[in-house]
């Protein structure tokens, strides 16, 4: 999410998977080299099976391909060792604070996806793809908190993904795609489509899942004609489901950046150009401005271009919904709550920020209704993350509902410890939990020093559930306009039937 320098944020970067095509070898065995469709790739064994990191499933994109669309990798005949994660598109962290570690990786084949597979000798194992969140802006791939360990202890494949972020994957540019990073995914897709199997995963069960802006991936792969029947399931953790943009929107960022920067919002324009000048320009075009001359919360986004992606989130409300794909989606309590105390103690901060504009404007007699006894910064940070997080998914929910689509809402409320979110049920929260990854690095530091395993296990088993069976189990019903049962994730899981009834006032 943006402006990590006002809020502390936690992206999970996963191990992923690395997919191998059956057709490319016909023989079977537990061997930590796998033939994938462009050549063989070396893995790294551990006690949960074996790890291919920075497998590539397209070239790296600069020169005459830094704004185009993905192109396939040249083939090699040489095993590629893949013990270590490769290339990451992030240059320099969201913020100079991030919670989860998100390490940068120099390098240039940043298009590449990590495997985790308990065997590659198994046969139709389902598969988790994970699309890491950062804003859009930033994130990475190589982090510990997207191990796929607990998935391949559990029968799971996990594949994370890379992908271009900010000017170079969203940017609309005279001469280039849009929505280049969208086509990041589809890419990576499609590379699991035609080798997961030689990994031991089954290309027909696959879950493409994410968190924060990972989320919102999920949300709008769902919204793309050329993604279907490239994965049969989603899960949008606190996802960013005001995206896709509008069409009229991803126009207008280009046009702020030509008038913020003095150079034309063209492919040509930027492809010669350093990466750090670039990137300098995305400051510029990020930065603070007066009005309308500021680039929206999440502006470097997916957006509705007419092509890849047809329809923007208002759209898909009305009509489709994200189609008939089953989708689990939830939110944190306090996703963002934590701005409205940095913010009230820097106002010239506040504002100029984005995520405080978020929460301007709302019906305060309808907050303090919706969440009595709740302070005057408690309240601002609520509509904060309501606006940004939580209202949106609501939404989602109830349009899938009224259409009687597969759909499961949860809600996270138990509260970490740590001093950093001291009493919060914050942002990004609940990734440890569902990977139960509770003893990975910066847990402790987010979480507090005794995390509850119980609810871990709760957590991860239903998201093992949901990716095996595309449902996460018979004591977590659908969605439903008639009694709206939503699973509420603590250190007592249950089921609550509508407790979002005051808040549905001012979130719909």
């Amino acid at each position: 999410m943006p402006n990590a320098h006002i809020k502390r944020r936690m992206v999970l970067l996963g191990a992923g998977a690395l997919a191998v095509a059956a057709a490319c070898s016909t023989e079977r065995s537990s061997s930590d080299v796998v033939r994938t469709t462009y050549g063989p790739v070396r893995g790294k064994r551990r006690d949960t099976g074996i790890a291919f990191l920075g497998v590539p499933f397209a070239r790296p994109p600069v020169g005459e391909l830094r704004f185009a669309a993905p192109a396939p990798p040249a083939p090699w005949t040489e095993t590629l060792d893949c013990t270590a994660y490769g290339p990451t598109a992030q240059r320099k962290p969201m913020g100079e604070v991030t919670t989860i570690p998100e390490p940068s990786v120099p390098g240039d084949a940043i298009l590449s996806v990590n495997v985790f597979t308990p065997d590659p000798s198994a046969r139709g194992l389902p598969v988790l793809v994970w699309i890491h969140g950062g804003g859009f802006v930033a994130g990475s791939p190589a982090s510990p908190w997207y191990d796929g360990a607990a998935f391949n202890r559990d029968g799971v494949v996990v594949v994370s993904v890379g992908y271009r972020l900010g000017i170079d994957g969203f940017l609309h540019l005279e001469g280039a795609p849009d929505n280049r990073a969208v086509l990041d995914w589809i890419a990576a897709l499609q590379w699991v489509r035609d080798n997961i199997a030689s990994f031991g995963g089954d290309p027909a069960k696959v879950t493409v899942a994410g968190q924060s802006a990972g989320g919102g991936a999920v949300w709008a792969l769902m919204a793309t004609p050329s993604a279907r029947g490239l994965f049969r399931a989603g899960i949008c953790a606190s996802g960013a489901v005001t995206q896709p943009n509008d069409h009229a929107a991803g126009l207008a960022v280009a046009d702020l950046f030509t008038r913020r920067t003095g150079v034309p919002a063209t492919a040509a324009a930027l492809r010669a150009l350093p990466e750090n000048t670039v990137l300098d320009m995305q400051d510029k075009l990020q930065a603070p401005g007066p009005g309308s001359d500021t680039v929206p919360m999440l502006g470097l986004a997916p957006f509705a271009d007419g092509k890849l992606i047809p329809e923007a989130t208002p759209a898909m409300l009305k009509g489709s919904a994200g189609g008939d794909i089953p989708l689990m989606l939830g939110f944190t309590r306090h996703e963002f709550n934590m701005a409205a105390t940095m913010l009230a103690q820097n106002p010239a901060a506040a504002a100029a920020s984005p995520i405080a504009q978020a929460g301007n404007g709302v019906d305060l007699d309808a907050y303090r209704a919706a969440y009595p006894g709740a302070d005057a910064t408690e309240l601002a940070g609520q509509a904060i993350s309501d606006t940004i997080i939580r209202g949106p998914s609501y939404q989602v929910a109830e349009a899938r509902a009224r259409l009687n689509q597969p759909t499961w809402l949860y809600e996270f409320v138990w509260t970490s410890t740590a001093p950093m979110f001291n009493g919060m049920a914050a942002h990004c929260l609940d990734l440890p939990f569902a990977f139960d990854l509770l003893r990975a690095p910066g847990v402790t530091e987010a979480e507090g020093a005794a995390p509850p395993q119980a609810l871990a296990d709760a957590m991860h088993a239903a998201w093992v559930g949901f990716i095996k069976d595309t449902a996460p189990g018979a004591n977590w019903p659908r969605y439903t306009l008639d009694k709206r049962q939503t699973m509420i994730w603590s250190d007592r899981s249950h089921l609550e039937s509508d407790p979002f009834a005051q808040q549905r006032r001012i979130w719909t």
